[in-house]
């Protein structure tokens, strides 16, 4: 009797697990089931471990990529500077781009669904839209001239990635050989818009104002005073000139270290981390099921004068370029913005669309109220410093940095910020490596970008 008791005991245990083990491969293979279809192993969709179905477009319908049947092989658009500027978007048939869409969006151009999986219902592969405009990102690529660095603009109402372009690039048409250590080309399969990080030069003060508007009684009403340099705890904080007596506004807009150090400071290590936090800086985006690179900083190390080159974007901090675009857009909306996306839609080949995408929104990265008095300075920051003449038409709200690059002596330029403009809701970031100013180098490029972005729509 009390064997068939364990028996019956053993035999329950191992039911249970049998159905356990059924519920977890049935929700895995709903969820992942399309990352398992599209594994490069798969025969169905591969020849050669190249996947040999679909086509990827633009937003206006311009191809940019399309398997050709007859030769075996994907071709690209017949412009190259399209081809260059979309490559860390559209990828590479091995692979070795990882957020291009032949990697990344498989299942998507092969048309796979749960029910018939890797051979869909009706045969043949699927139109993939990307929200780009190919436009916009040719320009994107012509206006960093050969530097290496990053282009993004998005729309901030609905989420849509306009232009995403990464530098080093290569045509894809015509592959170079790449050797370890050729500078022209390193980083080369890092899309620097999603896929890293870099210091944030006085960009991030924009974090820093936020905190010091929320945490700070009465600090937009204060008068703060600027010799060209101070020392904080025991590091010297040094200006480019003295700027003498000015507010917080005035400091942002002349982008004054020695203000935003001691602003920092006064904030707290505490305080400066939990803003950085709540800017969703240290999250991961999810772009279509790209994760981004996390933004990362450390407030408490090097006491006083530490957290005071943090605060003004220096020292340890690492911020990912699409993360502070996305900032750019919730202070342009209010608080909260549409979270960025790169697919439009997939499709047959006659354009009857087989799929919808919905919006969705962050959380609030900033306080409504607070938004609205930093895009004011935004605004400034442009009137009184970079001059509305180099944005003609445009009413652009912008930060300016400039960084140190452990890589070159010359150092990033960058440039942040959005439109006010209902008809053309565009965040966006540039960054210019080794560019030097960032508001002549990086804002230029902006302002390229943006009147593309513009005149597109």
């Amino acid at each position: 009797m009390k064997k068939i008791t364990s028996r019956t005991i053993v035999c329950f245990f191992l039911a249970l697990v049998l159905v356990a083990g059924t519920g977890i491969f049935t929700f895995k293979f709903f969820v992942e089931g399309d990352t398992w279809s599209a594994f490069s192993a798969n025969r169905h969709l591969y020849t050669n471990n190249v996947l040999n179905t679909g086509r990827i477009l633009d937003e206006t319908g311009t191809v940019l990529a399309d398997y050709d049947d007859t030769n075996a092989k994907w071709e690209y658009s017949s412009n190259a500077y399209i081809r260059k500027a979309t490559l860390h978007a559209v990828g590479e048939p091995t692979g070795m781009i990882g957020t291009g869409a032949l990697t990344r969006f498989a299942d998507k151009l092969t048309g796979y669904n749960v029910i018939t999986g890797a051979k869909p219902i009706f045969p043949g592969g699927r139109d993939l839209y990307l929200t780009l405009n190919a436009k916009v990102c040719e320009a994107a690529y012509k206006a960093l001239n050969g530097h290496k660095g990053t282009v993004g603009v998005y729309n901030y109402k609905t989420g849509e990635i306009i232009c995403m372009v990464s530098a080093p690039t290569y045509d894809p048409a015509s592959p170079p050989t790449i050797k370890d250590g050729d500078d022209e080309y390193e980083g080369v399969y890092i899309n620097r818009l999603l896929s890293a990080t870099f210091i944030p030069g006085s960009t991030f003060k924009l974090i820093t104002a936020t905190a010091a508007l929320e945490t700070l009684d009465g600090v937009e009403n204060r008068t703060f005073h600027c010799d060209g340099k101070t020392t904080i705890g025991n590091q010297l904080i040094t200006c480019p000139r003295a700027h003498g007596d000015l507010t917080m506004e005035q400091a942002l807009a002349v982008s004054c270290n020695c203000v935003f150090g001691q602003l920092a400071t006064e904030i707290g290590s505490s305080e400066m981390q939990k803003y950085a936090e709540k800017a969703g800086l240290t999250d991961s985006l999810s772009i279509n099921g790209i994760k981004t690179a996390k933004s990362s900083f450390d407030f408490t190390s090097g006491g006083k004068g530490g957290l005071a080159w943090s605060g003004i974007g220096q020292g340890k901090d690492l911020v990912n370029p699409c993360a502070l675009m996305v900032y750019s857009g919730a202070i342009a909306n209010g608080g909260s913005t549409a979270k960025p996306q790169i697919i439009s839609h997939t499709a047959f080949t006659g354009g009857v669309r087989t799929s919808l995408y919905l919006r969705h929104h962050t959380h609030n990265l900033i306080n409504a109220e607070t938004a609205a008095t930093l895009a004011t300075m935004m605004r400034n920051n442009v009137l009184n410093n970079y001059g509305q003449g180099n944005f003609p038409g445009l009413e652009l709200c912008a930060k300016s940095g400039t960084a140190q690059n452990d890589a070159s002596d010359s150092d990033n330029a960058w440039f942040t910020g959005f439109l006010q403009d209902q008809d053309h809701p565009y965040a966006f970031v540039v960054l210019v490596e080794g560019g030097g100013s960032g508001s002549k180098v990086a804002g230029k490029v902006a302002n390229t970008v943006l009147q593309a972005a513009v005149k597109s729509n």
